[in-house]
């Protein structure tokens, strides 16, 4: 017997609940679902969330779940080693994807499947230099800069990295990461290597001793921080009158809290940030469908809104606008613009991954040592 349809073609009254039912039965099976993506925190964590997180939630309903770590990749190792991945997504720098990468503790990613950009430009061909590898997706482009209180220097301010260095001319308590990379290499411009000799000096016996030299001649005057959170709530507090730092962090603190604080680009060392899927980790297709979503053209140059670090992608730049204030022009506290490249360097992830143990390991002994 031939199914009796409605004479307008329309559904049936059958037919339509069958198919709320269906669409509701899908609605809560994503509302149900979740991953768990591991960052950094602070005002990046947040501006992961805004330009990341709500949206992918509000398109897919698949929630988020975030974690902070002071560093993702170490959490990453350790799950993927113990056999017991409860991450989803992580961010991890770059020197850390190329190794856990070469260390078979990722997932690899195929470039093919992320968005072009709108003008249809593929993916590999949209992102910049090291913004793709073979298991990671880059985000963003940050740098570790120095920034100091304005406040404590009213008629001279510092200008160049030695200024950083000089304790002289510019007294006060200073600010350092307690980790040697990127650390090192400021030491070395501090003490007047040019940018693109820094990794020829570094990867001699001299250089290294160069390096730790003018780590040494502020030693005293050094208070260390561990996470990213710390440098500017050192210089609020009026534990240091400078320091290291990453420098959304200390734009955030300038513009969204109004602090005093004033960033000095010379010197700084530029690096990416990537997603990066455990190795064995769960729900890998939602995990991808993150990724790709996160990583399109459009999302990346939201997340500018949030914070002033540099998209990935090529196609992202001329859709950086304003600061989440709506009066703050982005574009000029971006790493990346020429006029705060002048004197930077780009961070060598091929000089961290052959020598971060040993570099490690003697920096610790340095630290202990009186």
């Amino acid at each position: 017997m031939k199914k009796q349809e409605h004479p307008t073609g329309e559904p049936s009254m059958k037919e339509r609940l069958i198919f709320t039912t269906a669409l509701t039965l899908l609605a809560t099976t994503a509302a149900g679902q979740e991953i768990t993506v591991m960052s950094w925190g602070g005002t990046y964590g947040q501006s992961q969330v805004e330009a990341y997180h709500k949206p992918f939630t509000a398109k897919t309903g698949i929630k988020i779940v975030s974690l902070d770590s002071d560093n993702p990749a170490i959490p990453v190792k350790a799950q993927v080693e113990a056999g017991n991945v409860s991450t989803n997504v992580a961010d991890v720098e770059y020197a850390d994807a190329i190794r856990l990468c070469d260390e078979g503790l990722l997932e690899p990613i195929d470039p093919a499947i992320l968005p072009p950009a709108p003008d249809g430009t593929p993916a590999t061909e949209d992102f910049l230099p090291q913004g793709l590898s073979d298991c990671a997706v880059g985000s963003i482009v940050f740098s570790t800069i120095f920034a100091y209180d304005a406040t404590k220097y009213p008629d001279a301010k510092p200008q160049t990295i030695a200024d950083f260095f000089d304790t002289q001319k510019f007294p006060g308590k200073r600010g350092i990461k307690k980790v040697p990379k990127a650390v090192l290499e400021v030491a070395l411009m501090g003490d007047g290597v040019p940018a693109d000799q820094v990794y020829e000096v570094l990867g001699t016996p001299e250089g290294v001793d160069r390096a730790f030299a003018k780590l040494g001649s502020i030693k005293k005057d050094t208070v260390w921080w561990e996470a990213g959170a710390q440098p500017p709530q050192l210089l609020a507090d009026g534990e240091v009158a400078m320091t290291m730092a990453y420098n959304g962090r200390i734009f955030g603190a300038a513009v969204s809290e109004g602090k005093p604080f004033e960033i000095v680009w010379d010197g700084q060392v530029y690096e990416y940030n990537l997603f990066v899927i455990p190795k064995g980790a769960p729900k890998q297709d939602e995990a991808l469908e993150f990724i790709k979503f996160a990583t399109d053209t459009q999302r990346l140059a939201d997340q500018a809104k949030w914070i002033s670090y540099g998209p990935a992608r090529k196609s992202s730049a001329e859709l950086v606008g304003l600061y989440q204030d709506g009066k703050t022009e982005m574009a000029p506290h971006m790493p990346t613009n020429p006029d705060n490249m002048k004197n930077a360097l780009g961070s060598s992830y091929e000089f961290w991954v052959d020598h971060e143990a040993e570099l490690v390991e003697r920096f610790s002994a340095w630290l202990s040592a009186s």
